[in-house]
């Protein structure tokens, strides 16, 4: 079990490095939905969780993806002291820096991460948010390329099945993961 970092200790990191309520909410839905999927794979759920917490810890500061984001993120990550392998799947998220992704932590990050942003999205256009939608619903706004248009919807596929997760029970997973925390995730109408 992990007993490095609190929750409160990288909750309070990212908001030093990240003032977006956006942002925020996005990575508050990708440690949702790391938590979820890591007693699935046997992965320890405060480790998968932090790493889906700071997964972007360095977007909003150094945006630009050939210098900046997320070696940053990772520079302070080890220099706080957080495990290699938290920094590691932090690296392996962005496919630019070639970082091969070999555990179940790595992989579950990158198929969580787009996935969770375009549910976000989905849920934001819906009367009922997160309550009620469905695979179908997230498959049809996917045919749509002018919704959320910077999701990579070939990654949003790759991503489940490098997880070795069928697509739609891959959506239905995080859409419950997600829905579990609404409150936290929607901004309040």
């Amino acid at each position: 079990m992990y007993e490095g970092v609190s929750r409160q200790q990288a909750w309070t990191l990212l908001c030093e490095w990240t003032a977006s309520d956006s942002l925020r909410r996005h990575m508050l839905a990708v440690e949702a939905a790391m938590r979820a999927y890591a007693p699935r794979f046997g992965g320890d759920v405060e480790l998968w969780g932090l790493t889906g917490l700071l997964h972007d810890l360095d977007y909003e500061r150094h945006p630009d993806l050939d210098t900046g984001h997320p070696r940053h993120a990772m520079r302070e990550l080890e220099r706080l002291g957080y495990p290699a392998e938290l920094v590691r799947a932090v690296a392996s998220h962005a496919t630019y820096l070639g970082v091969p992704r070999r555990t179940p932590m790595e992989r579950a990050l990158f198929a969580v991460d787009e996935l969770c942003g375009f549910v976000l999205a989905c849920a934001y256009v819906r009367p009922g948010g997160l309550v009620g939608m469905t695979p179908r619903s997230v498959r049809k706004k996917m045919r749509s390329t002018g919704f959320a248009a910077a999701v990579s919807r070939e990654d949003l596929i790759l991503g489940a099945a490098d997880l070795g997760v069928e697509f739609d029970e891959h959506v239905a997973f995080v859409i419950d993961a997600l829905a579990a925390r609404g409150d936290e995730l929607l901004p309040a109408a």
